[in-house]
Parts: C-alpha cells; sequence; structure tokens
C-alpha cells in the first residue's frame, strides 16, 4: 500500500484537427520527471477524461489509443519512465469510456507502465482513513452511464460532444484565427455565449462590426434617453440633460452624430426590443411549464457542483473512515470543508486551457472570454495526528489571444479570480470536530 498519492485528471489528450494539440506537454513531463525522484510506495492516480475519445471521430475502435499515443510519444515515454519507478493507475472519464468497454487498453497502457482500472470508485487507505476516488460522471445527468461498460450504452453528453466539439475542430481551421478549438474551455452552459463572442469579435465582417459598435456601445444611454423623453412627454421633467449642456453644445457635430445614433437606437429598441422582451418572457413561461427552466428562471445547472457535494456528503454518512472525496470532470480546481469534523472535497480541476466570461464595460456588446491556465496536482500524505493534503499549482500564461478590441472593451476588467486553494492543509482528526481543517504555508515537507 502506497504512503503517498498524487492526483490529477481530465488531460483530455486526443481529438479531431486541433484538438491533438496540447497546451501543456513540456509542463506536465517535468511532473512526472519529478514523481520519478519519489520513492517506491508512492501512487500517481490519474482520475479520467485522460484521453478525448468522443472528440475524435476520424479513427474509429481501438485504433483510437494508438491514434493519441503516436501524437504525444514524449508524454508516453515519460509516463513509462516514471511508472518504472512508481505506480501509476489510470481510472476512466466519460470522455474516455471506451477504456471501460474493452480490455485491449489495458494492455496497451500497460507497455507504458500505466494500470488501467475501469471501477467507477477507487478507496485508499492512509493513516487509518480512506481516501474515496472517483470521476464523477455517474452524477451528471448528461454523462452518467445507463449501462456501465457496454460500448453503445452512452448519454447525451457523449452526442453533444462529437457533434459540438468534434465538428467544432473539424472546422476550426476555416475560421479568422483558431478559436474554435477552444470549444472544451468553456462551460457547457457558456457554448452559446461563446460562440456569439466569436463571431462578433472575430468572425463577422469588419465594416458591418464597426457599422454596428456605436449603437452596440450607446444602447445604454439610448435607454435613459427613452425614459428622459418620455418623462417630458408625461409632463414631469422637461429638461433633456443628455444634450442640453455646456458639453454638448461645445461637441458641435459630434453631438449631433450622437443625437442621431440614439434617436434610431431607440426606434429600434421601442419597436423591437418591446415585443422580444414580451416574447421572451412568454417563451421563459412556457420552458418552466415544462421543467426545462427552474423557478429562478434559469436553466438548469449543468456547471453547478451541488450533486458533487451531494455525493460526498452521502458516502460521509455511509462511512466514517472516508476523510478525503477526490473527483475531477468539471475542470473547477477546489478544496473545501464539508463536514463538522473535518472532512473534505476536493477537485482535481483540469490542465486545459480555462476560458472565463468577462462583461464589457458598455452597452450591449457581447461579452470577452479571457484564456487562462490553473495546471495543477494534489498530493495526500499522512502527517502528524491525520493526514496533510499538498497542493502545488504549475505557473503557465496564455499567449496574447484577444484582439486589440476585446482588450479595449475590457479595459481595466479582468476575469474573477479563482477561490485559492491552500499550499498545504492539514486533517488532524486528533483535535476537537471544528478545528480539523488546518490550512497551513508551505513548508519543507510538501511536495
Amino acid at each position: 500500500m502506497a504512503q503517498k498519492y498524487y492526483f490529477v485528471s481530465d488531460l483530455h489528450m486526443g481529438g479531431d484537427g486541433q484538438l491533438q494539440h496540447c497546451d501543456y506537454a513540456a509542463e506536465f513531463i517535468a511532473f512526472l520527471k519529478q514523481l520519478e525522484r519519489e520513492t517506491p510506495d508512492t501512487e500517481l492516480l490519474i482520475i479520467g477524461d485522460t484521453f478525448g475519445f468522443w472528440e475524435l471521430t476520424m479513427v474509429r475502435g481501438t485504433e483510437k489509443l494508438a491514434h493519441i499515443i503516436k501524437a504525444h510519444q514524449a508524454i508516453f515515454d515519460q509516463l513509462k519512465a516514471t511508472g518504472a519507478r512508481i505506480k501509476v493507475t489510470m481510472m476512466v472519464g466519460n470522455h474516455d469510456y471506451d477504456l471501460a468497454c474493452n480490455p485491449a487498453y489495458r494492455n496497451e497502457l500497460r507497455a507504458y507502465n500505466v494500470d488501467l482500472d475501469t471501477s467507477l470508485v477507487l478507496v485508499r487507505s492512509l493513516g487509518g482513513k480512506k481516501i474515496w476516488i472517483e470521476h464523477g460522471q455517474q452524477h451528471d445527468q448528461f454523462n452518467a452511464f445507463p449501462d456501465y461498460g457496454n460500448l453503445h450504452a452512452l448519454p447525451v453528453g457523449y452526442f453533444i460532444t462529437e457533434t459540438f466539439v468534434g465538428g467544432a475542430s473539424r472546422y476550426a481551421d476555416f475560421g479568422r484565427g483558431d478559436w474554435l478549438k477552444d470549444i472544451r474551455s468553456v462551460g457547457t452552459m457558456q457554448i452559446p455565449d461563446w460562440f456569439l463572442s466569436n463571431y462578433f469579435y472575430r468572425e463577422m465582417g469588419t465594416v458591418l462590426r464597426w457599422l454596428l459598435l456605436p449603437f452596440l456601445l450607446l444602447s445604454s444611454v439610448t435607454l435613459v434617453a427613452i425614459v428622459g423623453e418620455l418623462l417630458r412627454v408625461l409632463g414631469i421633467f422637461d429638461y433633456n440633460i443628455l444634450f442640453h449642456n455646456p458639453l454638448m453644445t461645445r461637441l458641435g457635430i459630434i453631438d449631433n452624430v450622437l443625437q442621431v445614433v440614439i434617436a434610431i437606437n431607440s426606434v429600434f429598441l421601442i419597436l423591437f426590443g418591446a415585443p422580444l422582451l414580451l416574447l421572451l418572457h412568454d417563451l421563459k413561461r412556457t420552458l418552466r411549464r415544462f421543467h426545462v427552466l427552474t423557478s429562478q428562471w434559469m436553466m438548469p445547472a449543468l456547471d453547478s457542483e451541488a450533486c458533487y457535494l451531494d455525493a460526498a456528503a452521502a458516502v460521509f454518512k455511509d462511512d466514517a473512515r472516508v476523510a478525503v472525496f477526490v473527483f475531477g470532470h468539471t475542470h473547477a480546481a477546489f478544496l473545501k470543508e464539508l463536514t463538522p469534523d473535518g472532512r473534505v472535497v476536493l477537485n482535481t480541476g483540469t490542465w486545459l486551457k480555462l476560458l472565463q466570461r468577462v462583461p464589457v464595460r458598455f452597452g450591449l456588446l457581447p461579452a470577452i472570454y479571457y484564456p487562462s491556465y490553473r495546471l495543477n496536482y494534489f498530493c495526500i500524505e499522512e502527517a502528524r495526528g491525520g493526514l496533510a493534503i499538498n497542493y502545488v499549482g504549475i505557473p503557465k500564461q496564455p499567449g496574447q489571444e484577444l484582439t486589440w478590441l476585446q482588450r479595449l472593451l475590457t479595459l481595466g476588467k479582468r476575469p474573477r479570480q479563482q477561490a485559492p486553494i491552500p499550499p498545504r492543509t492539514v486533517l488532524n482528526f486528533q483535535d476537537r470536530p471544528g478545528e480539523a481543517l488546518v490550512p497551513q504555508e508551505a513548508d519543507a515537507s510538501s511536495p
């Protein structure tokens, strides 16, 4: 039994076209080389979605794995070297579900010193406690398998991924830039908004974009102007401060242009905006009746972490020895205390690029998606009185992917900071129940 466990997940190697490219190859190889220095009683667990089989539609059957290995040979050569020193275990995720359906994959991976375990759940013991490990797709209504192990019993998520994600990569070369290949980097519910953003800022004709830009930028001002005009008609307020002020008087022709733009905007908003709002309201009411929308008028929270936290709570309730619940799948790395006695849930995140939505500063322009990385790994080992969870983030900066217009419209705005994860957290089960989770600064014992 190992005395130290490392965890990563959601590498998503492979896919059609440009999805085959791996942004993090150098960082992951360096991480694997680091593990070669560990003692043999160490285990690395890759807990699912190592491969993008669902996104690889141009290759069929068991040839998928050989195709991916060939494209990422340097990573697999290093896996072989690391696996000769420590144990490397690979679990099955939804995107590489084929691994659970054909025994031939086990032998192919063994050639690189990787042990494939097709169990939905693994349990490891350490310091008298248990670590519960799973990929997490079984709690996701769109990606749970109705008949696990049956290659043809596929969830809805498979057909969505094959159609949109695989298809996006195949057609990425036809766009103005290769933005389509990053479709795996946005949340499921954000994909339509992300498409709209990239259409406007990248694919729309330049002349059309610049014609629309002033109208969209001044949409908020237009709403104020409409309200002001309504107040004037009703005799409540008879002074249009937007235009009849010393500043606007000095602007001369610019003042006239602004008034024309706002006047045109007002016509469109009154003629089309109001009917569209009524139509949207009626559509939402109908969808809620069919239980497609919740009572809060929101789409189902497909990217929510609630179902995974509920699953962890159930595991903790059933087995008091389980101290840590580990999962991946959602690409959102975190570490959270879930019970009064200090038992925790951790998500291993992803090594893919992340795209985070940032609203523009003015008007009704589409939001902008900022690229970032959160390469990381967790390590769990024994500590005095309990367990220690070490978290290590690996720095990586994306290239300059935003256009100058996108940068200008979000000047001074950046994505919301992701919740920090302590570099070392000690679960001391000898302390009082309410004081079990003890974040610490990184020290010499951290990996």
